[in-house]
């Protein structure tokens, strides 16, 4: 394979990981606590272009080395729902995943059928002083500034918010998830300020990543005749060759 080629299929290989985030970014633009992913992208000097079968000279070629997730905060938005609730500032809600703790920023909770209170995927919220907080049917609920969940003045426990040094270690798992992989264990937060009745929106940028969206679908484009011009040109000089050698 020709240099043009290799450097077109590369390049048609890291736009397509560009296009699955974009859309998966559009496709939660409206998903409560959703943070943005993007790429990394960065160069690879691959085996076949540094030893060419046209002789040309190595060529350097387009890679996403690795994806990451942008955690500036989401605009809130007033909500009216008692069992809605976020984080004005840094910190992420403990909840307890099928495989361990996880985070986030999601506070879109509700009353799970075991009665405890859970997180929109279904996973139980870790209360402060160990295990889970339990909610009685029918009766109001108020969540404090400080995370204590109480129930007609009564206090049924408090969610844990922990923040991070670094949100490094950090690896999304669902949409809205998040596991610690690091060896940094998160600190819990005194004062997280926990706003009852709001959310946290998503922090995709929509209008840009649709424009993003359209640069990324055109340069698709263009690296797809790229490879149809690289393929003429082989053609002809097959043919070429073979008028000579007639």
């Amino acid at each position: 394979m020709d240099n043009l080629s290799i450097a077109a299929v590369s390049g048609l290989q890291s736009r397509m990981v560009s296009l699955d985030l974009l859309a998966n970014n559009l496709a939660n633009s409206a998903t409560g606590g959703f943070k943005n992913d993007r790429e990394y992208y960065g160069l690879y000097a691959s085996e076949d272009s540094q030893n060419a079968i046209d002789g040309g000279i190595g060529t350097t070629l387009p890679v996403v080395e690795r994806q990451w997730t942008d955690f500036s905060p989401g605009i809130l938005q007033t909500t009216g729902n008692p069992l809605d609730v976020a984080l004005p500032g840094k910190g992420f809600f403990a909840i307890n995943g099928p495989n361990g703790t996880l985070y986030t920023r999601n506070g879109s909770l509700q009353v799970l059928a075991s009665g405890e209170l859970g997180s929109s995927d279904g996973y139980p919220v870790q209360n402060a002083g160990g295990g889970t907080i339990h909610l009685a049917p029918a009766q109001s609920v108020t969540i404090t500034p400080d995370g204590t969940v109480q129930q007609e003045g009564a206090t049924a426990g408090q969610i844990v918010v922990v923040d991070f040094k670094s949100t490094d270690s950090l690896q999304k798992v669902g949409s809205t998830n998040f596991q610690n992989t690091g060896k940094t264990a998160p600190q819990p937060m005194a004062n997280p300020g926990v706003q009852q009745g709001k959310l946290e929106g998503s922090n995709v940028p929509v209008a840009d990543a649709a424009m993003r969206l359209v640069g990324v679908m055109r340069q698709f484009e263009m690296l797809q005749k790229a490879i149809g011009i690289s393929s003429d040109m082989d053609t002809k000089a097959i043919q070429e060759v073979a008028r000579v050698t007639a």
